[in-house]
């Protein structure tokens, strides 16, 4: 061999050697706590691992979720209101919890061992109670089905149930955004290539929380609306423990970020530094602002935050005044006298995302009745085709179809054709504007579930004692209703995901992500006050009510265009809400457009 070749040789051999030991550029550890080594770590490896671990794990949550409305109605013996509104708060308490997840990971446990804790608790709460049904609840053998009651329940039984379902909601709320942002965090965003890959993790992430979903709503409905509930609530522990079981296979592998400690305390102290210098003179470009060096700070894995000039009160707590430059000279910081910009910024960008959020409540209003009234109304329908029943609560897999139709046709398709109009480096919609697509969809999902209704209700059966199968009208009337709420989903949802993964802090990540559920959240507890109120108000003067036990004496029809409305309302306020908004800006970092009224991230 001669030397000129031995020299190529030795030189791609060192090639390969810095390839496979350069680490991340995004401050990611690996399992001891060194930097990351990207061909060793993170990407499409860990990622994949991730995704199959949500898909197993929404299997299990929506395997109970979706078909509790009627466990409640048809085991526990309550009325369909009852069971809608007690559905509603359930849901609610699973995603808020998601905030206790949250201030954990970002706080003290990080992303990887919240995860684990709260699938643990998952699991045990999904064995809970399949044990306790089928040995408490579900007596005689074989009820809960149409035809055969259960009998009652003494309190230390219902109790037990209680106790299972609430184990569920801590487990799974605790556990649903930090996988979200563990499986981002298998991204480098500072990389070219790995980027995009984050970009649409969050679309795949999406996709198979809902082909997790698609398996409970179809077989393990189909078992459940049989009366075969002990045996869809086996099926969904044993899918949790299969997820758990995947995620720990994968340990390994993972890329972490360093928790960054109490947030609660790092906004405390911006406010109260920012009250105590409320006299204080400021200069209009912000010069005598304190910069923290890189240094000096105890959490240099988080990216710094650039001076922006809205709510200018909280730039004082920023501002050197002679006292702080004494304590300087002396040795001395009080953090809650002086506050670094990015800690003050850090506070600006969760008070500019509040007003964006708050407007994500009432589209989370229209996205819970699929779990409660689309399947009480459904149950109204003919739901025989031949000789097969279709379970009301599997209707739900045109949702998920829906959502899987959607992701390909707007990153394939109308992502690509967007940016083509645009003539612009950014690519298609922006994050805002999709979710505001989102809000229309969702506008025209309760205008055409209130149609159906409308017809459904001209096809009732004269003289019908009970609800189910009490109209001549198909299920498969609800299909558009389903779709749009599908539809509607990939724009506000995924849009969310990213836009509040992107939006937020490196050290508040989960807590981005646990402000999408919590907008879930709040929407249950807002759809369950709503309820509340529209029958309270429509069963005056010994009026049956808009939603009674027996839908063909009411006028869902109404509640369906109540909630049109509302969410006609709320989509002017977001709009103005979005224009408002300005965009994070990180040292290093280019940015989109930044001008408030782009109405664009």
């Amino acid at each position: 061999m001669s030397s000129t070749e031995l020299d190529v040789c030795k030189e791609g051999k060192f090639n390969f050697k810095e390839e496979s030991e350069e680490v991340t550029l995004d401050g990611s550890v690996d399992l001891h706590g060194r930097p990351a080594i990207r061909a060793k770590s993170g990407r499409w490896v860990a990622g994949i691992i991730i995704l199959l671990n949500q898909g197993l794990a929404t299997l299990a949550f929506f395997g109970i979720g979706v078909n509790l409305v009627l466990f409640l109605t048809r085991v526990v013996g309550q009325n369909n209101a009852e069971a809608a509104n007690n559905v509603s708060k359930w849901t609610g308490t699973v995603y808020i919890f998601s905030l206790v997840g949250a201030f954990l990971s970002d706080s003290y446990w990080g992303r990887y061992k919240t995860c684990a804790v709260f699938q643990v608790i998952f699991v045990i709460g999904l064995m809970s109670l399949s044990l306790s049904s089928y040995l408490f609840l579900i007596k005689p053998k074989g009820c809960g089905n149409e035809s055969i009651n259960c009998g009652k329940h003494s309190s230390l039984e219902m109790g037990m149930f209680y106790l299972s379902i609430y184990l569920i909601a801590l487990g799974n709320g605790g556990y649903q955004p930090n996988i979200a942002t563990f499986g981002a965090d298998q991204f480098d965003d500072e990389h070219s290539k790995e980027g995009p890959s984050k970009v649409a993790f969050f679309s795949y992430f999406y996709l198979a929380l809902n082909l997790g979903q698609l398996f409970s709503n179809t077989i393990l409905v189909y078992f459940e609306d049989e009366g075969m509930w002990a045996l869809g609530f086996w099926l969904s522990a044993g899918s949790a423990f299969a997820a758990l079981v995947l995620f720990l296979v994968g340990t390994r592998r993972y890329r972490h970020f360093k928790p960054s400690g109490n947030p609660l305390s790092r906004f405390c102290q911006v406010f109260v530094a920012a009250s105590r210098k409320s006299r204080v003179q400021m200069t209009l470009n912000g010069e005598d602002l304190y910069v923290m060096d890189t240094k000096e700070s105890s959490n240099n894995a988080n990216r710094k935050i650039l001076h922006t000039h809205g709510f200018k009160f909280l730039d004082r707590a920023a501002f050197i005044s002679s006292r702080d430059l004494d304590d300087q000279k002396g040795g001395h910081y009080n953090p809650w006298r002086l506050c670094p910009v990015s800690q003050v910024e850090e506070v600006k960008c969760i008070l500019r995302l509040l007003p964006i959020w708050l407007c994500t409540i009432i589209y989370s209003v229209v996205f819970t009745q699929m779990a409660s009234l689309f399947v009480e109304q459904g149950a109204a329908m003919k739901t025989t085709v031949s000789h097969f029943r279709i379970p009301p609560a599997s209707m739900s897999s045109f949702d998920i179809i829906s959502v899987a139709v959607f992701i390909f046709f707007y990153r394939r398709v109308l992502d690509p054709f967007v940016g083509k109009l645009k003539k612009s480096d950014s690519k298609g919609l922006t994050e805002l504007q999709r979710m505001g697509v989102g809000l229309v969809i969702a506008v025209m999902a309760m205008v055409s579930a209130g149609i159906v209704e409308c017809y459904r209700l001209k096809h009732a059966k004269e003289g019908c004692t009970h609800c189910n199968d009490s109209s001549t009208l198909s299920i498969f009337w609800q299909v558009p209703q389903y779709a749009f709420i599908g539809a509607s989903e990939v724009f506000m949802y995924v849009g969310q995901l990213e836009f509040f993964n992107a939006q937020t802090p490196d050290g508040l990540k989960s807590f981005g992500s646990a402000l999408c559920m919590t907008s879930i959240s709040l929407g249950n507890y807002v759809s369950s006050l709503l309820v509340s109120i529209v029958m309270k108000i429509s069963t005056e003067d010994h009026m049956p009510g808009w939603i009674p036990g027996n839908l063909n004496k009411g006028h869902l029809d109404r509640f369906y265009f109540l909630l049109a409305a509302l969410t006609s309302i709320d989509l002017i306020a977001y709009i103005a809400c979005a224009k408002w908004y300005k965009s994070i800006q990180l040292d290093g970092k280019r940015e989109g457009n930044n001008e408030p009224g782009s109405f664009a991230v």
